[in-house]
């Protein structure tokens, strides 16, 4: 596949591709993100996909990848850890 070919089906895949994300975020700006970053990761990683693959499974997997490592910082910056010795003070009902 030659590099015109990559970015042609890329940008036909556009339309295709934001109704995902829009199905998985609900939030439009969010969805609209999350394409343009996949976007420019497949552009910026064209290199490594191989013609043998499905373009758009390539795609959806960086996209997928991107939505995760995004729900885990996001997750990750929410969690509080306790110090161990004030364990005594959460209300823990059994």
């Amino acid at each position: 596949m030659n590099a015109y070919s990559f970015k042609k089906d890329l940008v036909g895949m556009q339309e295709e591709l934001l109704r995902f994300t829009s199905k998985l975020i609900g939030n439009k700006q969010e969805a609209n993100d999350l394409l343009q970053e996949t976007t420019f990761k497949a552009l910026d990683n064209e290199e490594k996909y191989t013609p043998d693959a499905s373009l758009k499974g390539w795609f959806y997997a960086i996209m997928s990848n991107l939505f995760i490592n995004s729900y885990r910082k996001i997750a990750g910056d929410s969690t509080v850890v306790a110090p161990k010795g004030d364990l005594y003070h959460l209300d823990v009902v059994v």
